[in-house]
């Protein structure tokens, strides 16, 4: 195969549509978009969510409370499940996400003290839970909260 025998492939290419090119074309007249309305103008497109005037769904519906745009969403890990590092080792976000244990860090990860600690390991978390702090230095480790 040379450069002067490529084609494209069948059916690949074909002309442009050609609108409001006389009655006779197909496309003529309105070019495909009807008569009159919306829809016909020039720029005749509505935004997302747009009902024709009627009150859209999304401002119907009752909103309760308040939603704080600055909210941190921690991802939570309990101590029972960091057993299965070895002892000594180094617990950071980075390892958690390795091992599976977290699958989105979120903005930050968040110690929990449900269940027991038997390894002695160096943590380091955007939080932990006083009773989750006790249990890691119960346990001869150390606990930096960063």
């Amino acid at each position: 195969m040379k450069l002067h025998e490529l084609t494209p492939s069948e059916g690949s290419r074909h002309s442009k549509k050609r609108l409001g090119r006389g009655t006779s074309s197909g496309q003529g007249k309105t070019a495909g978009k009807g008569t009159k309305g919306q829809l016909a103008r020039q720029g005749g497109k509505t935004r997302l969510g747009f009902e024709g005037g009627q009150m859209p769904l999304f401002r119907r519906m009752p909103k309760r409370g308040f939603n704080n745009i600055n909210r941190k969403e921690y991802a939570i890990v309990n101590l029972s499940d960091l057993n299965r590092f070895e002892d000594g080792a180094d617990v950071t976000a980075a390892a958690l996400v390795e091992s599976g244990l977290v699958k989105n860090e979120q903005d930050g990860i968040k110690l929990l003290g449900n269940g027991e600690l038997t390894k002695k390991l160096n943590i380091k978390v955007a939080k932990a839970s006083a009773a989750a702090q006790a249990a890691v230095v119960a346990a001869g480790g150390t606990i930096e909260v960063i």
